[in-house]
């Protein structure tokens, strides 16, 4: 690709909106695919301009879909933004074709496996954690005294990055130097664990539990149950005050439906049925350390890569999103599906405007129409709430061209590639299906979607950001994939992978893919942590679906 084709990007043949890969001056000529274009204005590096005259009501199309509607006329060569353009989708109803996937060359990986924890039943586990987990808010104080008992004690305790610069401060105030504050140890530190086949004990403290829907509580305890059986959990501590909602039967109940023949040690300990206080959390303490050492008798052998289970979402996203990351992560799932493995694709609010292309993939009719329900149920209730999928992109997408939602869910959908969709699931459910795409219904909120991916139980995921997003999860490695390289170098402490290439022209969109599967059988196999790990970046927010009474 020549370097002045690299200036700009049609993403689709058929469209009608450009992308600017470097900033255009007024007056500026870009060429891409034998058609020139004289912008007329400036156009920043991320944003679109207009390949053709628009007018009002015209609509605008990007990834070969409608991606908006001209509320003013727009000349050719002109900056598309909100002030002139407005969202709009194309119409969708179920399944209106066959569809036909040829999958990419996986013949590099045959037989290629990774070290991965096997459990009794399922799929093998890319960590192996121990869960303490409250059924309700009420117990989280009790969760906080477990936390500063157990993780100093096993060392799993990290030093924050900033601890030794605060000392320092301490240090420099009390001898009176306070003007020096060149303090370059800053870092993360941890002991060495006293479990060394236990990646961490984690504390899932949330906010939810009582005073919600019973439907909430249903969905609390499903999501619970979804990480007590994750193949990255050796066994669990639940924390339980006896009167809320999300009671222990219910619990019970969830793990039965996704593990009639559930086998990991489970520890409970109801509060208001216990001695006191003291008694329940010295029994819990002691349960859960003696759960741990026999957890750590566990070591990793080699398993199928058709074991892998990978979320992919995005999140800080730019106008590179879904040219680089998004497309690259995308490329990575179709490997993971051609090997058996099982890619999911979730943020249904970011899949907007390309619910028929989506419905055309999904392997049966059935499952296309589950989909189309989802997505219209979803779309109806934020609509009654006064809002829309239309009200998705943030300040920081529009400020970085992403001026629809209809354009960040078309860059948005890259990441889960090309294979058939294979299965559609509604949270909290569980994903069972490997070989092709499956579809998990969660809401747009980075954290809220990547806390009900692990749930669901992906063993690892791939976060796209342009702009930088610090996410990660309790239990499930998280790695963080840069739109462009300006990010990786600027937030390398918490960027994982760099796709950047692809806007330079340097790299291809393929390699890249591949390269990114070979980082994930690294990371699956514990021989690289990601920044999110090493971090100890464990958010978990589990979505409340229903209305708070």
């Amino acid at each position: 690709m020549s370097a002045t084709a690299r200036l700009i990007q049609r993403v689709h043949p058929a469209d009608d909106a450009i992308v600017a890969l470097r900033s255009l001056s007024a007056g500026s000529v870009a060429t891409v695919d034998r058609h020139t274009w004289t912008v007329t204005e400036t156009i920043p590096a991320k944003q679109k301009f207009a390949a053709r005259d628009f007018a009002i009501g015209d609509r605008i199309t990007m990834y070969g879909v409608t991606v908006g509607r001209a509320t003013k006329p727009i000349s050719a060569g002109g900056l598309l933004s909100q002030g002139n353009v407005a969202h709009d989708t194309d119409a969708f109803a179920g399944k209106q074709r066959e569809y036909a996937w040829t999958a990419p060359d996986v013949s590099k990986w045959a037989g290629r496996t990774f070290d991965g924890f096997k459990r009794p039943d399922g799929p093998a586990g890319t960590a192996n954690y121990w869960l303490v987990i409250p059924l309700v808010f009420c117990e989280n104080r009790n969760l906080i005294f477990m936390r500063e008992a157990l993780t100093r004690a096993l060392g799993y305790h990290k030093a924050g990055p900033y601890e030794a610069y605060a000392a320092g401060l301490v240090s420099a105030w009390q001898a009176g130097n306070m003007e020096d504050d060149d303090f370059a140890d800053i870092g993360i530190r941890q002991a060495r664990p006293l479990f060394a086949n236990v990646d961490g004990v984690k504390f899932l403290e949330h906010g939810l539990g009582c005073g919600g829907t019973r439907q909430d509580a249903i969905a609390l305890c499903g999501l619970l149950a979804g990480y007590i059986n994750h193949p990255n959990v050796a066994g669990a501590t639940v924390l339980s005050l006896g009167c809320q909602h999300a009671q222990v039967s219910l619990l019970e109940s969830e793990l039965a439906v996704r593990n009639p023949h559930f086998k990991k040690p489970l520890h409970i300990f109801e509060q208001q049925k216990s001695k006191s206080e003291r008694d329940m959390m010295a029994a819990a303490i002691k349960a859960t350390f003696t759960g741990m050492a026999k957890a750590n008798e566990q070591v990793r052998e080699a398993a199928p890569l058709s074991d892998l289970i990978i979320g992919v979402e995005c999140g800080g996203s730019d106008g590179f999103s879904g040219i680089s990351a998004n497309p690259v992560i995308g490329h990575t799932a179709d490997l993971l599906a051609a090997l058996g493995g099982a890619p999911v694709l979730s943020e249904f609010p970011e899949l907007c405007g390309i619910e028929q292309s989506l419905s055309d993939r999904c392997v049966t009719a059935e499952l296309a129409d589950k989909f189309v329900r989802l997505m219209r149920s979803y779309e109806g209730a934020a609509q009654a709430c006064g809002s829309g999928f239309d009200a998705n992109p943030s300040p920081g997408n529009i400020r970085d061209g992403l001026i629809t939602d209809a354009i960040k869910s078309a860059g948005a959908a890259t990441k889960g590639g090309t294979s058939p969709i294979v299965d559609v699931l509604d949270y909290p459910e569980t994903i069972r299906k490997h070989g092709g795409l499956s579809l998990y219904c969660t809401p747009g909120n980075d954290v809220e979607s990547t806390t009900a991916l692990a749930g669901g139980g992906c063993t690892l995921m791939l976060f796209s950001t342009g702009l930088g997003t610090p996410t990660g999860n309790p239990i499930c490695p998280t790695l963080k994939i840069a739109t462009n390289t300006d990010l990786a170098i600027r937030m390398a402490d918490i960027i994982d992978f760099d796709t950047g290439g692809v806007i330079t022209g340097d790299a291809s969109i393929r390699q890249l893919g591949e390269d990114l599967l070979d980082l994930n059988i690294e990371v699956a196999s514990g021989r690289v942590a990601p920044k999110a790990v090493a971090l100890g970046q464990d958010d978990f927010l589990p979505w409340k679906r229903g209305v708070s009474l």
